[in-house]
C-alpha cells in the first residue's frame, strides 16, 4: 500500500460568509501573458531572441494588452531581448509589457536600465512569503520578509526618479497558497501603503498559486477573502497567478474570477515550471462557449498553435482542450451519431445559436475544419461512417442504409485500425457506384403513354450481360416500376423496390443527383441498397437499380 500517510492535509480557510458559489463570470478579465518569461524559462531549450519576438508580435496580434516580456536582469539573453524591442520599435502604444524582478538593488537597477525609452512598463517584484519557505530558506520571521517587499518598493521608487515613463507596480506574494492569510493581508496592505496607489494610478496586487495545493474552492475562498479586506480596494488591480500542480488550473481561476479577481497571467497552451502555469487560451475559449466576448483574437487556432510549437519547441497534446488534434473528433458510435443528427438539425431549422451534442463550439469558429470531427474506427458505429458519407463527399445515406455501409468500413477497421474518409469513399464507390459486373445500365428510352385519366411508361433499356450487349422492354407506372418489371422477365429474378430517395449532390446546373434503391430478393427474402449518380435524376435511378440487382445476384453478392 502506498505510505499516503507522509502526506498531511493543507489547511482550509474556515470561511463561512462567502459569496462567490453564487456568482457567474460575465466578462473577460484583464489579461496578462507571461509566455516570455515563466513559460520561457520552463523550456528545455529556452527562446532565442529572435523567437521571443515572434512570440510576442504573435501575443500582440491576439490582443494582449499587457505581456510579460522578461526578467532582463537575470541574462544578458533577457536583457538584450528587451532593447530590440525598444530600438526595433516593436511595442504598440496600447501594449503594457511587464518585467520581473526581485527585491535586490543590483537587480532592480539592471531591469530600469533595460527599460529605457519605454514609456508606460509594469514593475514587478515579488518575495515568497509561505510559512514552509520562511522556515526552512530564508529563516527569517513575518517582520523580516515584510521588510525584504518594503525594501523592493524603495528600491523601484529610487530607481523611479532618473526614469521617463510610467511605473505600475506589481507585488506577488510568492507562494501565497502557502501563506496564512493574515500575513498575506498584512505584507501586500504595508506594500500598497509604501508605494501610494489612488484609484487613477492603481497598482496590481498579484496573488500567484505558486504551487497549486489544494482544491479550486479553498483558493476561491484565500482570493475572496483578500479581495474584502484588502485597504484601499478601489485603488488596487487584483490579479491572479495559477499554477497547475493539481491539474485544477483553469478551475481554480474560474472560481478566482467569481471571487472577485480583476486580471489573470498565465500562458498559451498552460506552459510553464512543473505542471505549467494556468491554460490562458483554455480560459478564454471556455468563455466564448458560453456567449461571453473573451477579450482576445483567437479566432485561428491552427496559426496560434504553429507559432507556439515553433518557438517553444514543445507538443500540443492531442486531447488539449479546443487546440488538440483529436479534441473535435469522435471515434464512439454514439457520439458520431448525436453530432450526425445535431448537425443535421441546425441546417435544417437554420438556427443561429450552436448546439450540436458533443461539440461545445463550432470547430469552424476557432479556424479548425469539420472533417476531422467524425473518425472511424473499430469503435465506430453506423452514424459516423453517414457522417463522414455527407460532411465529406455529399451522399446523404438513407437511414437504413447507414448499417448495410457501416459494417462493412467495420470490418475493414477491426483489420487495419482508424479508416480514412478517403478509404470510406473508395469502398463505398467500389460496392455501390462501380457495381456494374454482370449486368451494366447503358441507355433507356422512357414513353409515356396516356389511356383515360392513367399514364403507362414503357421503358427501352439498353444494357451488357457479362460484357454482350442486350435490350429488353419493360412497362410500368412510372420509369422505375418499367425497369424493375422488364429486369424480373429479362432475368427471370422476382424483385421488389421497397423504398427510393434521391437528392442534389451539388448546386448549380451542373449538379448530380444521387439515387438509392432499397431492394428486396423476393425469393430468397435478401435486402439491399443499390446507389446511382448522375446529372440527370431518372438515369441515376435506373443507375440505381442496376447497382442494388448486381448486389444482389451478381458475383460477391451479398
Amino acid at each position: 500500500m502506498m505510505n499516503y500517510k507522509r502526506y498531511q492535509r493543507v489547511p482550509v480557510v474556515h470561511y463561512p460568509e462567502r459569496e462567490w458559489p453564487n456568482k457567474e463570470i460575465e466578462k473577460a478579465p484583464i489579461w496578462c501573458s507571461v509566455d516570455l518569461r515563466d513559460g520561457n524559462q520552463a523550456l528545455v531549450e529556452p527562446m532565442v531572441v529572435e523567437e521571443k519576438v515572434e512570440m510576442f508580435n504573435l501575443l500582440v496580434k491576439m490582443g494582449f494588452k499587457e505581456i510579460e516580456i522578461g526578467f532582463p536582469a537575470a541574462s544578458q539573453i533577457e536583457f538584450d531581448f528587451l532593447r530590440q524591442l525598444v530600438e526595433r520599435k516593436l511595442i504598440p502604444d496600447d501594449v503594457t509589457v511587464q518585467v520581473l524582478t526581485q527585491c535586490r538593488e543590483h537587480l532592480v537597477k539592471r531591469t530600469f536600465e533595460a527599460l529605457r525609452g519605454i514609456d508606460r512598463a509594469v514593475v514587478h517584484i515579488y518575495n515568497s512569503t509561505s510559512a514552509l519557505q520562511r522556515d526552512v530558506v530564508f529563516h527569517m520571521d513575518r517582520e523580516e520578509i515584510k521588510q525584504i517587499a518594503l525594501d523592493g518598493v524603495a528600491m523601484v521608487k529610487d530607481c523611479m526618479k532618473d526614469y521617463d515613463g510610467t511605473v505600475i507596480l506589481e507585488y506577488s506574494p510568492e507562494s501565497f497558497t502557502g501563506t496564512e492569510l493574515d500575513f498575506a493581508l498584512d505584507i501586500c496592505n504595508a506594500v500598497q501603503k509604501a508605494w501610494g496607489p489612488d484609484p487613477e494610478h492603481k497598482m496590481i496586487l498579484n496573488l500567484p498559486s505558486t504551487v497549486e495545493m489544494t482544491t479550486p474552492n479553498v483558493y476561491a475562498d484565500q482570493i475572496e477573502w483578500m479581495n474584502k479586506h484588502l485597504d484601499n480596494r478601489e485603488s488596487i488591480i487584483l490579479s491572479v497567478h495559477p499554477h497547475n500542480d493539481r491539474g485544477t488550473g483553469v478551475a481554480a481561476t474560474e472560481l478566482a474570477l467569481l471571487a472577485g479577481a480583476d486580471r489573470v497571467e498565465g500562458t498559451l497552451f498552460g506552459n510553464g515550471e512543473r505542471t505549467g502555469n494556468v491554460d490562458i487560451l483554455n480560459l478564454a475559449y471556455n468563455m466564448f462557449s458560453q456567449g461571453i466576448d473573451p477579450g482576445l483574437e483567437i479566432g485561428d487556432i491552427k496559426e496560434i498553435a504553429e507559432v507556439y510549437e515553433r518557438c517553444t519547441k514543445m507538443q500540443i497534446d492531442p486531447r488539449h482542450p479546443y487546440a488538440g488534434k483529436l479534441v473535435f473528433t469522435a471515434f464512439s458510435g454514439s457520439h458520431q451519431d448525436a453530432i450526425n443528427k445535431g448537425m443535421q438539425a441546425l441546417m435544417e431549422r437554420q438556427s443561429k445559436i450552436w448546439q450540436v451534442p458533443y461539440l461545445p463550439i463550432d470547430p469552424s469558429d476557432i479556424g479548425r475544419e469539420y472533417e476531422p470531427v467524425v473518425r472511424i474506427n473499430s469503435q465506430s458505429g453506423k452514424g459516423g461512417v453517414a457522417f463522414v458519407m455527407d460532411t465529406c463527399f455529399g451522399f446523404k445515406l438513407p437511414r437504413g442504409m447507414h448499417k448495410e455501409f457501416a459494417d462493412r468500413i467495420q470490418k475493414i477497421a477491426e483489420r487495419q485500425g482508424e479508416v480514412a474518409p478517403e478509404q470510406i469513399m473508395e469502398e463505398f464507390r467500389e460496392n455501390y457506384l462501380d457495381r456494374k459486373e454482370p449486368y451494366h445500365f447503358r441507355k433507356c428510352k422512357i414513353t409515356d403513354f396516356e389511356s383515360g385519366n392513367e399514364f403507362t411508361t414503357v421503358a427501352v433499356v439498353t444494357y451488357t450481360n457479362h460484357g454482350e450487349t442486350k435490350q429488353f422492354e419493360g412497362v410500368g407506372n412510372g420509369p422505375i416500376d418499367a425497369v424493375q418489371r422488364g429486369l424480373e422477365e429479362e432475368l427471370g429474378i422476382a424483385i421488389k423496390v421497397l423504398d427510393y430517395s434521391e437528392h442534389a449532390l451539388a448546386s448549380g446546373s451542373g449538379a448530380q443527383a444521387a439515387s438509392y434503391i432499397h431492394m428486396m430478393d423476393q425469393n430468397s427474402g435478401r435486402v439491399t441498397y443499390g446507389v446511382g449518380i448522375s446529372s440527370n435524376i431518372t438515369r441515376a435511378s435506373l443507375r440505381g437499380i442496376f447497382s442494388a440487382v448486381n448486389r444482389l445476384f451478381g458475383e460477391g453478392s451479398i
